[in-house]
């Protein structure tokens, strides 16, 4: 913090958060049943789904539509509701012999 005496006189933040092993080492003990991990999909899962569904909106094919109104997305369905062009970006085709 500056100046250096503003951030002695605050001294140590308190530790609010309990300190991590490290990200291996949280998983794995999560895994065996043991604390929840901070990373946990419960909430890592949906910023990731609100990342990469930011990434389709920023797509170049849906620009001049998307200045004009805003995408509404359904989790439940994995679909965008009110725009079917979006939805295409969402899945794709994989080759014969080649399924995910």
């Amino acid at each position: 913090m500056f100046p250096d005496e503003r951030g002695k006189a605050y001294g140590t933040p308190p530790e609010v958060l309990a300190r991590s092993p490290g990200h291996h080492e949280e998983w794995i003990e999560a895994c065996k049943g043991g604390p929840k991990a901070g990373s946990s999909f419960d909430w890592a899962g949906p910023l990731t789904e609100g990342v990469l569904l930011g990434n389709v909106a920023l797509r170049s094919e849906l620009r001049d539509d998307l200045t004009e109104k805003k995408l509404i997305w359904d989790s439940e369905k994995f679909e965008f509701t009110n725009h079917s062009a979006a939805n295409k970006f969402l899945r794709r085709e994989y080759r014969d012999g080649w399924p995910v």
